[in-house]
């Protein structure tokens, strides 16, 4: 029982993301929240989907992430679309920092998943892409998809 409490137990995916930006590198932050809105995670009630972050004066805070109402919760709601803090260290927010002052790249959040009982964000440093691109990237995917699918027929 003790083995099952350190898997990690993913939440939400940003599977957007993905298809609309490179991620160059990603990060794992802690992210502050409140007791209804922990019980309204562990429901799966979170959506990454239009999210972003940003640096504001030290801090790294995360918009656009709606955390559902917990249905028990009466008056200890919060707001389900408000700006939430995430905890990183100093370096590398400062680093983030940087680098996001460079052309074209962004904070996005990519997952919520639960650590050792804590709700941790994957925050990806991420450029765009274009058109072209993702066209490109989709093409790739039907490709290898098509490839595993001759492969398999093949085997059997």
């Amino acid at each position: 029982m003790a083995e099952k409490k350190n898997e990690l137990q993913t939440v939400s995916n940003n599977k957007k993301a993905y298809h609309d930006y490179f991620v160059v590198e990603s990060f794992e932050a802690g992210i502050e929240l409140y007791g209804t809105e922990v019980k309204s995670v562990r429901q799966g009630k979170i959506n990454l989907k239009d999210a972003w972050c940003s640096i504001d004066s030290g801090e790294i805070f995360v918009n656009g992430m709606h955390i559902s109402p917990y249905d028990h919760g009466n008056i200890f709601n919060r707001d389900p679309m408000r700006k939430r803090r995430l905890l990183m260290h100093k370096r590398e927010i400062e680093k983030l920092f940087g680098l996001t002052k460079q052309q074209g790249y962004t904070l996005i959040p990519l997952s919520a998943y639960f650590n050792r009982g804590r709700l941790k964000i994957q925050v990806g440093l991420c450029k765009g892409k274009k058109n072209y691109d993702k066209r490109e990237s989709i093409a790739r995917k039907d490709a290898e998809r098509e490839a595993r699918r001759d492969f398999k027929l093949s085997n059997q």
